[in-house]
């Protein structure tokens, strides 16, 4: 279901003039009225909740901070959020974004509406994570036009998270990496929650959970954040939502003071126009996160708690003093420092015009970042192993397709994503039921695509593999599915088409032929083999017998009768010492067990039966592999 939006603004359209601002050290909660102080902190810090894995696994995230200017144009009304043309380019979100997150703020309200989520945390959050699907970079579904991803989460420095996904949604076969604009690590996304289906959610309509999708993204994310029964207008629940998304008091600190900005009112932008973060440090490590649970001084709160939880803002009015959200947690107000690790010192706001000065005097909160690496300097994706790959209907291909990326010289080159991409009509999919996924290379130059599932569907497709953001050739792998083999027809029951007894003298052949008729579950069983077989009158074991009648043409249709059904003709002819008066080829041993098919009206007629010298009554015993058994009695005289 495509979205659209009638109050968006479309991409590529102008963008508003705004004023180019420089990032302050301080919070939104600093800026005069911004949001009330909060003292009476006493408990210490937040702890992070117990459950699931953090969402993005203790990823980096982008630090930078809301300007001190509130984001409303003058006269304007804070909290409405509305399409205002003026304001910090700060308070611009790109329009489908935006619209991502007020729709799962609706969809949450229905399913929870005791979690009163507000679009702005889950914009807070979008902010910090990937801002804003990289300043809105997604198309008219909401899915980013490329895969954002974090770090390998490989235990050094993040969590160690074993791969969980195939590479489907990250791109990684070896770890799991978080993902996508809300950046979910796989396994939270699909494995993850109270049933163990997952937090990923369809937030579009279109029938499939896309971590890369910005609807199904912030939805996922809103039902997570709501979880164990949270009220987000009670500091506490608040406080444990946004730390298990990243356990560490300075991504809380960050996350809030971006609410509070964006309370204040935010304008749309187009897609893809939206200002890109420009900061990114900090980990989930846990390391800054001490115990308790008590608010945290400058951070903002929600009205109308859930009912019962008994919320109070637990301190008295600061004649307008507001604290700095330090990441070690210092006391409100011009008390003590809270006396845990890194805890700050109170400030006040500036009494001059312009924006705040960060006090020299503390050092980084976190380590300068290096620029992007350059692209690497790809020119060929060559193509390994087998040119053309088949599988079966309803199998997997036995054979990955795997590339390698190399530059001018030849050489392998290292860390390029590989998008590989099913062209053409097919049923076959990736792990996942995607029809495309992106690998990064390894050390070797190699890209290997997860395991690929025929489908149900026969014929040809494509394989295409191609550098992402790169201009070279794709290398495509053509791959075929055969139809299953159809099954083998069943019989699971047999029937004379007559009820005339048989009978003829020694030395003779039966007037009357054997037809039986074979049906499956009541209906004509056509092409179903049947073995016919003269059988001792053992009732617990029958075994061929060596004796009396046999068959005239044993070699006609017949599976096991070989030569010596060919040679079994010959009248008289057996074991018995009797002579016949054929050829010599009448005197070959009689062929008295074969196996023949029934016709397209599920008929069979046995070939003519003979008689040697021996007299008595003889079983001709009929079988199916489906257990279908028919004895008929054949009776010899003198």
């Amino acid at each position: 279901m495509a979205a659209t939006f009638g109050r968006r603004l479309r991409k590529g359209a102008a963008s508003t003039a705004v004023a180019a601002l420089a990032l302050a050290a301080l919070t939104a909660s600093q800026a005069p009225g911004a949001a009330e102080a909060r003292t009476g902190n006493t408990t210490g810090e937040p702890t992070v909740p117990a459950g699931d894995t953090p969402i993005d696994g203790g990823s980096p995230y982008y630090t930078d901070l809301p300007p001190l200017n509130s984001p409303v144009k003058p006269g304007g009304s804070p909290g409405t959020g509305g399409p205002a043309a003026t304001g910090p380019a700060e308070a611009g979100i790109p329009a489908t974004v935006l619209d991502a997150y007020k729709k799962a703020e609706a969809r949450v309200a229905q399913s929870d509406p005791g979690c009163r989520l507000p679009w702005q945390l889950l914009a807070a959050i979008g902010k910090v994570e990937s801002g804003h699907a990289r300043g809105g970079a997604v198309d008219a579904e909401g899915t980013t036009l490329q895969r954002i991803t974090g770090p390998q989460l490989n235990g050094k420095g993040f969590a160690m998270i074993a791969d969980t996904d195939h590479g489907v949604f990250d791109g990684d076969t070896t770890h799991d990496r978080a993902v996508g604009p809300m950046q979910f690590i796989p396994s939270t996304w699909s494995q993850g929650g109270p049933d163990g289906t997952g937090w990923g959610a369809d937030g579009n309509g279109d029938g499939k959970k896309d971590p890369n999708n910005i609807y199904d993204a912030a939805l996922g994310a809103g039902r997570y954040l709501c979880a164990n029964n949270r009220d987000l207008s009670v500091q506490s629940d608040l406080d444990k939502a946004i730390l298990g998304y990243n356990p560490s008091t300075t991504y809380l600190n960050t996350v809030l003071s971006w609410v509070a900005f964006y309370r204040k009112g935010t304008h749309e932008v187009p897609d893809g126009k939206g200002l890109l973060p420009v900061h990114r440090g900090g980990t989930g490590s846990g390391r800054d996160v001490a115990a308790g649970a008590g608010p945290t001084p400058g951070r903002t709160t929600f009205p109308s708690p859930r009912p019962g939880t008994g919320h109070s803002d637990g301190g008295k009015d600061t004649g307008g003093k507001t604290t700095e959200p330090a990441p070690g947690g210092s006391k409100p107000g011009g008390g003590k420092p809270g006396g845990k690790p890194g805890g700050g010192k109170p400030t006040t706001p500036p009494t001059g015009p312009g924006p705040s000065k960060p006090d020299p005097t503390k050092p980084p909160t976190t380590p300068p970042t290096k620029p992007p690496a350059k692209p690497a300097p790809v020119t060929a994706l060559e193509r390994l192993g087998a040119k053309d790959l088949t599988a079966t209907a309803g199998e997997d291909f036995a054979e990955p397709v795997r590339v390698r990326a190399k530059n001018a010289d030849g050489k392998p080159v290292a860390g390029v994503p590989v998008e590989f991409r099913l062209v053409g009509r097919t049923g076959a999919r990736f792990a996942g039921k995607a029809d495309h996924v992106t690998v990064l290379t390894g050390a070797d130059g190699i890209a290997t695509a997860p395991k690929l599932s025929a489908g149900d569907q026969a014929g040809s497709f494509t394989v295409r593999a191609t550098a992402v953001g790169r201009q070279v050739p794709p290398a495509d792998v053509r791959a075929t599915v055969k139809a299953e083999p159809a099954p083998e027809p069943r019989a699971d029951a047999l029937a004379r088409t007559s009820d005339k007894e048989l009978t003829a003298k020694a030395g003779t052949s039966f007037a009357e032929g054997v037809e039986v008729k074979a049906t499956y579950q009541g209906k004509i069983a056509a092409g179903v083999a049947v073995t016919a077989t003269m059988v001792t009158d053992d009732p617990k074991q029958p075994v061929e017998n060596d004796k009396g009648p046999y068959f005239a043409d044993g070699g006609t249709g017949a599976a096991t009768g070989g030569a010596a059904g060919a040679a079994g003709a010959g009248k008289g002819s057996g074991t018995d010492g009797t002579k016949g008066t054929g050829t010599d080829a009448d005197k070959a041993k009689p062929v008295r067990s074969l196996t023949l098919k029934t016709g397209a009206d599920g008929l069979l007629k046995l070939p003519e039966i003979r008689t040697d010298g021996q007299t008595g009554t003889f079983l001709l015993r009929l079988t199916t592999a489906d257990g279908a058994v028919l004895t008929v009695k054949l009776t010899v005289t003198a």
